[in-house]
């Protein structure tokens, strides 16, 4: 998880409002936004993925963010949060532990084939190569968030 704090110069319902309309549903993303009362609001937004393999294409990154007024007035502290998606996570722990585990038990038998051997240090090293992978495409991800977030608090 990383995090973005800056101020922007308006208003934090300006603010809301110039999101929600330019991350939409429309524009491919699922945005919800809280208002609290303590005078905070807070969004969530990612990339819709409708089907499994669009995790590989697109931006799959949710973003937690909090919008509050500070004590100047038309100022707004805005403190952000990236995440990975839960689907990245669960890929990449699933391969690595199942190639463990198949070494662990070919490791334990006396009787083991050459096979389960490539079987447990492929699946081992095709987890250890996405997680690599997934890392350079999260940076990669973030920055293209922080771009389109700037735009839209500039416009």
């Amino acid at each position: 998880m990383k995090k973005w704090n800056f101020k922007s110069k308006s208003n934090p319902k300006v603010i809301s409002k110039r999101l929600e309309a330019a991350v939409g549903p429309v524009n491919g993303f699922v945005f919800n936004m809280n208002h609290e009362k303590n005078n905070f609001i807070t969004f969530k937004m990612r990339k819709r993925i409708l089907y499994a393999w669009y995790l590989f294409f697109l931006n799959s990154i949710v973003v937690h963010g909090k919008l509050s007024q500070t004590d100047i007035e038309n100022e707004t502290d805005v403190e952000i949060s990236f995440n990975q998606h839960f689907l990245w996570k669960l890929v990449i722990v699933t391969n690595i532990i199942a190639g463990f585990s198949i070494l662990i038990a070919v490791f334990s038998r006396e009787n083991s084939s050459v096979y389960m051997y490539l079987i447990g240090a492929i699946l081992l090293a095709i987890g250890l190569l996405l997680w690599i992978r997934v890392q350079k495409k999260y940076e990669r991800n973030i920055q293209e968030y922080q771009i389109l977030i700037s735009e839209i608090l500039e416009a």
